[in-house]
């Protein structure tokens, strides 16, 4: 059964994370196929692009086993994140559990998000000894302004649906049975609108925040290298793994 279960009906293209067994954590093959459909042009008569994910988790992530792989050359999971933002038509993001980590981050990349009442955001990174890339950290502060974000990376603590809706995160919430049914009426009255204008909001929305690539930020990213390669990094990885609590020694 692929991982990736791809699906066009009519004007909705609806891409699913099928790895319930490991929460939807996100390993390269995974990476690679979602980049790979995102990245294609969309058929004329398609309007819409539906993002969501099989079981009780929409996605716990990168794949901690596969983290050194994916780390290789450039980021796989910035890769698809930008590759979401270029998509040409809307994508909606159904969540149906807790999006953590690279999952978070795949949630806040598409252009609406609707989410059960029971679901959770967060970005644990800082737990297990690692810092998210200027790429991951930019679009918290977009999304969520400078409190909250720094609360979230800080912290490491996931955030309720709830709280994520009153923020302005999240378009919508339901309770986890009316979810589907309000996923679909938001998809439905997008496929109606003007597939010219969306194009065109769209491209808008993104160039907006674009300018933020352009601040220097090397500094930074030689923070995160470090953090990333450091004694702390492995220790946190491997605790995660084990499930015991990390003894960090600031190396």
């Amino acid at each position: 059964m692929a991982k990736i279960e791809i699906e066009v009906n009519g004007a909705v293209r609806t891409m699913m994370l099928n790895r319930p067994e490991k929460r939807n954590a996100l390993d390269t093959e995974m990476l690679d196929d979602l980049t790979a459909a995102f990245r294609a042009e969309p058929a004329p008569d398609e309007r819409v692009a539906v993002l969501r994910a099989a079981g009780p988790a929409f996605c716990a992530g990168l794949d901690l086993r596969a983290r050194k792989e994916i780390q290789d050359g450039e980021s796989s999971i910035e890769v698809l994140l930008r590759s979401i933002e270029k998509y040409p038509l809307p994508v909606v993001a159904v969540v149906q559990g807790d999006a953590i980590a690279g999952g978070n981050e795949l949630a806040m990349h598409c252009d609406i998000v609707v989410a059960a009442s029971g679901a959770r955001f967060g970005m644990p990174q800082a737990q297990i000894g690692l810092a998210p890339t200027w790429f991951l950290a930019k679009k918290l502060v977009e999304i969520l302004g400078p409190a909250t974000s720094r609360k979230m990376l800080m912290l490491g603590d996931p955030i309720p649906a709830s709280r994520m809706y009153e923020l302005g995160a999240i378009a919508e919430i339901a309770p986890p049975e009316e979810l589907d049914a309000k996923a679909a009426a938001i998809v439905e009255r997008l496929a109606a609108n003007s597939p010219l204008a969306l194009r065109a909001i769209k491209a808008i929305a993104v160039r907006e925040m674009q300018f933020r690539d352009n601040i220097p930020h090397a500094d930074i990213d030689a923070l995160v290298m470090r953090a990333s390669q450091s004694a702390d990094a492995k220790e946190g990885t491997a605790a995660r793994l084990e499930k015991r609590r990390p003894v960090f020694q600031g190396k």
